[in-house]
């Protein structure tokens, strides 16, 4: 018996340590770039994400709705919370991924969307993602890619999850007007100049 108890003892103190270990390697990471059926889209076909949430963050009103949002006045940006396996793909390529798939250059508008709300903007929970958010940034002013960034690096606060109807919007209504005009193009020239981060399928 005591045999035994030592063994299932050994046994779930593995079990455990294994599954916090397998849990940790798991990350969030949350960027806004116009339209988030566009953003979630194109970080759901990137290597080592797990899957893409739609939501608000950055702004002062709480549990805001998609229409309080689209005024502009609450301050959020349409977000999408990024959850990915650090052992496939870092915090860094991320970055490579957000900057390779929107014009950071153009002031709270991307492509046919204007406002704060679809204002470029890396939202960093810790440190060490605000300085790698940070390095990138002047990696791209220094090399001459966009004559400016308007991208804002602000502190994570409330992420709001998007009404149901939003999350994999794109890939529920290919036939949407504004799907098949602005996001499937967004997608596909994401595609094209980033072919070493799509996932295999």
């Amino acid at each position: 018996m005591i045999k035994y108890t030592l063994f299932f003892s050994i046994f779930l103190s593995t079990s455990i340590s294994f599954a916090q270990k397998s849990k940790s390697k798991y990350k969030d990471a949350y960027f806004a770039s116009g339209c988030f059926w566009c953003v979630e889209a194109i970080f759901e076909t990137v290597k080592g994400v797990d899957y893409a949430e739609s939501g608000y963050t950055g702004g002062s009103t709480k549990n805001p709705s998609y229409e309080a949002i689209c005024t502009g006045k609450t301050g959020h940006a349409e977000t999408v919370k990024v959850h990915y396996d650090t052992t496939v793909i870092s915090y860094k390529e991320l970055l490579r991924v957000f900057f390779n798939s929107h014009d950071p250059s153009t002031l709270n508008k991307q492509g046919p969307d204007s406002g704060t709300q679809y204002r470029s903007a890396i939202f960093y929970s810790n440190s060490y993602e605000k300085t790698l958010a940070t390095d990138y940034i002047k990696k791209l002013k220094k090399e001459g890619k966009f004559k400016t960034i308007t991208t804002q690096i602000e502190a994570l606060t409330t992420f709001y999850k998007a009404e149901v109807y939003h999350q994999d919007f794109e890939k529920n209504n290919p036939d949407n007007p504004y799907v098949k005009s602005v996001s499937h193009p967004r997608l596909n020239a994401f595609k094209k100049k980033s072919k070493e981060l799509l996932k295999n399928k």
